[in-house]
């Protein structure tokens, strides 16, 4: 896919830890403010670790509609959370972006002038996009979403999930290697 091309649902409809790797390096701008993905994680729906492990229901429902949408959900009652559905019962969180773009209005939103703080982690990330519950099961082919196709020679690392209890042995986060901007250093090999 050419950088800069708009991401179409058919991108989102295959294995979800193929579109986790593949999203890494591609923008994402919420009413223009946003950055290139630098971390994500894959949860499929036979993964215990996935909110839709145990079928649909009022909260994870997005995650059993059609893929690209969003799927955004509150995590321990405090910070929002935003995941791309793949398949039926698959998401990918986006864990952390570069801030590139609208970087006054990310700064205000998270009360900081440490650009690093910004977007390093889903919950900062969120607040810094203006993302909230009111984005959950929008499509993101379109606004206030722009997700566009990023360089195909990003190097990638790869490494077991963070903040869950079980399956914590699957390698589903990826990272773009060498990245400032990562919710949490990761020391892991580097996967073509």
């Amino acid at each position: 896919m050419e950088p800069g091309t708009r991401l179409d649902r058919a991108f989102f409809s295959r294995d979800v830890d193929r579109v986790a790797h593949d999203l890494i390096g591609c923008r994402l701008l919420v009413a223009g403010v946003g950055g290139p993905i630098v971390e994500t994680e894959a949860y499929a729906a036979h993964d215990p670790a996935s909110h839709s492990f145990r079928g649909p229901t009022a909260r994870n429902a997005a995650m059993f509609g059609p893929p690209g949408h969003a799927y955004v959900y509150r995590s321990y009652g405090l910070h929002w959370c935003v995941n791309i559905v793949c398949a039926p019962g698959s998401a990918v969180l986006i864990r952390a972006i570069e801030p590139v773009a609208g970087l006054e209005e990310m700064a205000a939103r998270r009360g900081t002038s440490v650009r690093r703080l910004w977007c390093a982690g889903p919950g900062r990330l969120c607040q810094a996009l203006g993302i909230d519950g009111g984005f959950d099961g929008l499509p993101l082919d379109r606004p206030p979403f722009d997700l566009r196709a990023g360089a195909q020679d990003v190097p990638v690392t790869t490494a077991p999930r963070i903040g869950i209890r079980v399956a914590t042995d699957v390698l589903w986060r990826f990272c773009r290697t060498g990245s400032l901007y990562l919710s949490k250093p990761v020391r892991a090999v580097p996967v073509a």
